[in-house]
């Protein structure tokens, strides 16, 4: 089994709702991985995020996620059938937003929603760059009702 199979297989097993388990094998994942496996990383960053208790944890990993990224290039990511890079970063920015945000800083969540605005115009047009689409909308909202109070 190649490391990209662990790591699909660990994401599988988190997006089916085993948490415990789906953070336990991405873990697993995370722990083989060396600080040149950028694309992993930042991959299993992104999932691990989710899983986490406490949104410090969450913010934590978001943060590990989009700090790999910026050494992740499109081949890195073609095991995964993604084409671009680029096109992964307004996702990462829209969960790092929302996570600031959560955290009361609104500063910070305003800067990565403009990231990711600024992103956006590499997602493809299929259900998931509706998804995040609509996410970075909501997250603008959210932001912009902050700042305003």
């Amino acid at each position: 089994m190649s490391d990209w199979d662990r790591v699909t297989g660990a994401v599988g097993l988190a997006l089916s709702g085993d948490r415990r388990g789906g953070r336990d094998a991405l873990s697993a994942c995370w722990a083989v991985t060396t600080e040149t496996d950028h694309a992993q990383r930042c991959v299993i960053a992104h999932y691990l995020a989710d899983l986490q208790s406490s949104l410090d944890e969450e913010v934590g990993w978001d943060e590990r996620a989009l700090s790999e990224h910026g050494q992740v290039a499109d081949a890195d990511l073609a095991p995964l059938g993604i084409a671009s890079a680029a096109g992964l970063a307004a996702s990462l920015h829209l969960n790092l937003g929302d996570g600031y945000l959560r955290q009361g800083r609104v500063d910070a969540a305003r800067a990565q929603l403009d990231a990711g605005m600024r992103a956006r115009h590499v997602l493809s047009l299929d259900g998931y760059g509706s998804l995040i689409r609509a996410g970075l909308d909501r997250l603008e909202e959210r932001v912009h009702q902050a700042e305003n109070r």
